[in-house]
């Protein structure tokens, strides 16, 4: 698989959230501020709706600030089971975010 036709931007934020480590998550306005683009977390969001490179770039570990999951309805099923199986916290459809599990 080739990166050749993303943009620095959109690679950045591939390697941040390869960086998210198995039963943490991160949200999009974490993952933007570390490639130093704080403003930038809607970009960041379709930056990884076109993750070529899922789940070795784990994008399911990316939510909303407010702990939802963006993107596709139909894919947040996948992306919940996927982050239960980590031993991540969910409570009514949304990422019990905390310290302990903040990345």
């Amino acid at each position: 698989m080739s990166l050749s036709d993303k943009t620095k931007f959109e690679k950045d934020i591939l390697v941040a959230t390869f960086k998210i480590p198995k039963g943490k998550v991160s949200t999009y306005k974490r993952i933007a501020e570390k490639i130093g683009k704080p403003n930038a977390y809607r970009a960041a969001g379709n930056a990884l709706h076109k993750n070529p490179l899922a789940p070795v770039v784990p994008c399911h570990r990316v939510v909303k600030s407010d702990g939802t999951f963006g993107g596709e309805k139909r894919g947040a099923e996948s992306r919940k089971r996927l982050l239960v199986e980590e031993g991540v916290p969910i409570e009514n459809n949304r990422v019990k975010i905390s310290s302990k599990i903040l990345f």
